[in-house]
C-alpha cells in the first residue's frame, strides 16, 4: 500500500498508472503535479488525481512514492528541483524511454537518495496524450522493464516491483545500456520510420491524393506517426548514439532489397520477405487489442503469469 503518491506529469502514462493503482487499491492519495492547470485540473474531475500541486518541491515532501512521468527532455530538471525536498524513505522512479541518460541525470541531481531511485519504462501506450487519455487497462498484460544499477536499495527495487505488478503489469529487469539498444531497435527506429514516411509523403505535390487512397496498411504502419514530436525528440536524442547505429543497420538492409528491387531479383526478394514473415510470425507476438474501455469502467485486476 502506498499512502502517498506522487506523479509528476499527468498525462497518458502518469494518468493511467493512477487510475491503475487506486482501481487495485493499492494508493491512498495521490498528487498530480504538472504544468498545465487545465491538465491537472481535469484529472481531479476524472477522479485521478485527489489533489494537484505546480510545485514539485513542495508536493514530494512527505511521499512515500515518486514517479516522475515528463518527456525526458524534462526529467532531469524535475530531478534536480525534488532532490533537496525529498525524505529519506521516500522511493523515486521514472517511465523514460531510454535508461542511460535517465541514470546519470538521477545520479548528479539526488546526490544521497540515488540509491532510492529505480529506472523503469513500461513498454506500454497509445498515441495519444494528455489525462484524458489515460485508462487503468493500459499496462495489463504488459511489461514493464526496470534498470536497477548497483547502488539502488533492494527496499526500493521492491517497491516499484509491487506498484507495477498492482497495474497487472510484469516486471523484467536488465541493464540499462541493453536496454536502449533493444528500444532503439523496437521501438525508436519504427517511429523515425512513420514520422519519416508521413513526412515525405506530405511534401510529394499529390499528397492529398496519396492520402486520400492510403489503406489499412498505411494507417497501420504510420499510426506512431500522430505520437508526441516533443516526447519523441527528446527520445531520440536522449538515445542517439543506439539509434543511429540502427539507423545503419536499416539503412544497408534496404538498399539491399533496393538493389534486388532494381535487378528484377525477384527470388531474392522473396528470400527476405519469407524470412521477415518467418520471424514475425514467429516471435512478435500481440495477444489483445487495445484494452481502452469506452467508458473507465471499473475492471477486474488481472496479473500475467509472467509475474515472479
Amino acid at each position: 500500500m502506498i499512502d502517498r503518491l506522487v506523479i509528476i506529469g499527468v498525462g497518458l502514462i502518469g494518468g493511467s498508472l493512477a487510475r491503475a493503482l487506486r482501481r487495485s487499491g493499492a494508493v491512498g492519495e495521490i498528487v498530480g503535479v504538472g504544468r498545465s492547470a487545465a491538465n491537472l485540473e481535469a484529472a481531479v474531475e476524472l477522479g485521478v488525481v485527489d489533489r494537484f500541486e505546480f510545485d514539485a518541491a513542495e508536493a514530494v515532501r512527505g511521499a512515500d512514492m515518486v514517479v516522475v512521468a515528463v518527456t525526458l527532455g524534462a526529467s532531469a530538471a524535475i530531478l534536480e528541483t525534488i532532490g533537496p525536498a525529498l525524505d529519506e524513505n521516500t522511493f523515486v522512479t521514472d517511465v523514460g524511454s531510454t535508461k542511460l541518460s535517465v541514470v546519470a541525470s538521477a545520479r548528479a541531481a539526488l546526490g544521497a537518495r540515488f540509491p532510492n531511485f529505480v529506472p523503469g519504462h513500461p513498454i506500454a501506450g497509445t498515441e495519444r496524450s494528455g489525462v484524458k487519455a489515460s485508462f487503468a487497462e493500459l499496462f495489463e498484460d504488459h511489461k514493464v522493464i526496470l534498470t536497477p544499477v548497483s547502488e539502488t536499495r533492494e527496499e526500493a527495487l521492491h517497491a516499484v516491483v509491487s506498484l507495477w505488478r498492482a497495474t497487472g503489469a510484469s516486471v523484467v529487469e536488465m541493464e540499462a545500456a541493453h536496454h536502449d539498444q533493444v528500444l532503439a531497435a523496437t521501438s525508436h527506429l519504427p517511429h523515425l520510420l512513420a514520422y519519416t514516411l508521413v513526412d515525405m509523403l506530405a511534401a510529394a505535390k499529390d499528397s492529398s491524393e496519396m492520402f486520400e487512397f492510403a489503406a489499412g496498411g498505411f494507417r497501420d504502419f504510420t499510426r506512431i506517426a500522430s505520437s508526441n514530436p516533443e516526447m519523441w525528440r527528446d527520445i531520440i536524442l536522449a538515445n542517439r548514439e543506439a539509434v543511429l547505429q540502427m539507423c545503419e543497420m536499416y539503412a544497408d538492409r534496404f538498399e539491399t532489397l533496393r538493389r534486388a528491387i532494381e535487378a528484377g531479383d525477384g527470388a531474392a526478394i522473396e528470400v527476405i520477405f519469407e524470412r521477415a514473415k518467418l520471424v514475425r510470425d514467429r516471435s512478435v507476438v500481440s495477444p489483445h487489442p487495445s484494452k481502452r474501455p469506452a467508458e473507465h469502467a471499473v475492471l477486474p485486476l488481472k496479473r500475467g503469469d509472467g509475474d515472479q
